[in-house]
């Protein structure tokens, strides 16, 4: 029997980035994973191939609606091929997923193909083509998540989907019902507008992104009935039903009045749950809470000492760069290290276009928890770089605390927000106040200036630009 310092159960983000910190600290480290690539839903059947797609249709809705304004003229019709843009985003995913092959064999970590399922605290047999035992003095569980859903819908994976299998349809829905206008729904629907498909968002909540700052979801609102999508908020779905090409949706409006959708597609995206079948979890000792996430204490470890949890499994945002940072974390604890994750500093994304970011504080968190902070704001359409892309919707805000300048939270919508967010994040990495970014040079022109203008705009109103 094969024994090793550490061994992962899951190799998506924060199992494989667990491992690689593992490794290069010097443990004997094991990874397994159930499907025959690595990466997990993330390289798979996520944030990669969604990304492929988004980037796909973002050049043929480029080509239809504003090529011709930049004086490039294509003769007869520009069409999609949608067999060869979900060919195109299955090789993007097979040379990401490779990049871990490789990386797993540079660290020298021996990678298990099968499920991992615990024997006791310190065993774990792996059922794959044939099952085998290994022994492991501490085990970091990083299974992460699967689709939810509601539990009167009957997902059948051909008409009523989520977003696997919409990331590989064989033809472009005449009419997308997406069920959620959170971060999943919006990005995928809006690939599906481009390619011509009618969309409709039914979402429970009074607005979209409804975890996010408030002027965020009404920008975006804005931009996507811009873009003909029908946005039905404060909607109730009851019941969706297949009747052989068609899939019809019943939902209470907020007056209470049943109104109903039809189309031919319908994706599920209601969010996301902890997924821990066949770990086996009671064997190892290892707790799990009333929503199926498996109980940490704040050094991610498990009631079973030697065991921890890290990424979607655990409480918390599910967001694959929170799983990178924890498994990073888990490594360094088990080295004897002190590392650090301040959770607040973690930054959310939507990508949309325009995209959406954030980090820190809404302004509905500091009105509920009574801090006084002022605002500045400052519209993308302002910048020289905006108008040069054309890519005039959008704003960066930034909300500072009134007495002390400290840089509380960042909301952004606009061309790469990003990759402009991760400014905001150094910046209160370091606690840095609006007056100090509003003193930092940013390069003209691009669209970071308008975090510049922002600081400047939250410090006594003295943007330049507007």
């Amino acid at each position: 029997m094969n024994s090793y310092d550490v061994a992962i159960i899951g190799s998506g983000p924060g199992g494989y980035v667990a491992a690689i910190r593992c490794a290069q600290l010097g443990m004997k480290t094991a990874i397994i994973e159930k499907y025959s690539t690595l990466g997990g839903t993330c390289l798979n059947v996520g944030c990669i191939p969604s990304k492929a797609l988004l980037d796909s249709s973002h050049h043929y809705d480029d080509a239809v609606k504003h090529f011709e304004e930049h004086g490039i003229e294509i003769p007869g019709e520009v069409k999609v091929n949608l067999e060869k843009m979900i060919a195109r985003k299955q090789a993007v995913v097979d040379q990401t997923t490779g990049g871990i092959d490789f990386l797993m064999k540079k660290n020298n970590i021996d990678v298990y193909q099968g499920l991992g399922s615990f024997k006791d605290a310190t065993h774990i047999t792996i059922n794959g083509e044939e099952t085998t035992e290994i022994e492991a003095k501490n085990t970091i569980i990083a299974t992460g998540s699967k689709p939810s859903s509601l539990p009167f819908i009957n997902i059948d994976k051909e008409r009523i989907i989520t977003s696997t299998e919409a990331l590989k349809l064989k033809e472009i829905p005449k009419h997308l019902i997406v069920i959620g206008g959170g971060v999943i729904g919006l990005e995928l629907g809006q690939v599906y507008r481009r390619l011509g498909a009618e969309v409709t968002v039914v979402e429970y909540m009074d607005r979209i992104i409804p975890t996010m700052d408030a002027g965020l979801s009404k920008e975006l609102n804005k931009v996507f009935k811009k873009a003909k999508f029908k946005m039905q908020v404060s909607h109730k779905v009851k019941s969706v039903e297949r009747v052989g090409d068609e899939v019809i949706v019943k939902a209470d409006n907020k007056k209470g009045e049943e109104v109903e959708f039809k189309g031919d597609y319908c994706l599920v995206s209601v969010g996301r749950k902890p997924y821990t079948d066949g770990l086996n979890t009671e064997a190892a000792g290892v707790k799990l809470d009333d929503r199926g996430r498996v109980e940490v204490n704040s050094y991610l470890q498990t009631s079973a000492s030697n065991i921890y949890a890290i990424g979607d499994v655990v409480k918390g945002a599910m967001l694959a760069h929170k799983a990178e940072e924890e498994g990073v974390f888990v490594a360094e604890t088990l080295a004897g290290q002190k590392p650090h994750i301040d959770y607040n500093l973690i930054p959310g994304v939507v990508y949309t276009w325009p995209e959406v970011a954030a980090v820190g504080k809404t302004e509905e968190q500091l009105k509920e928890a009574g801090v006084n902070y002022k605002v500045g704001s400052f519209p993308m359409r302002a910048l020289g770089r905006s108008r040069a892309s054309m890519d005039l919707d959008g704003f960066v805000k930034i909300l500072a605390d009134k007495t002390t300048d400290e840089i509380l939270g960042v909301h952004m919508i606009g061309a790469r927000a990003a990759d402009m967010i991760a400014e905001a994040v150094v910046a209160m990495e370091y606690r840095a106040s609006a007056e100090d970014v509003s003193r930092m040079s940013h390069a003209h022109p691009t669209f970071t200036e308008a975090i510049k203008e922002a600081a400047l705009a939250a410090t006594e109103d003295r943007a330049l630009h507007i």
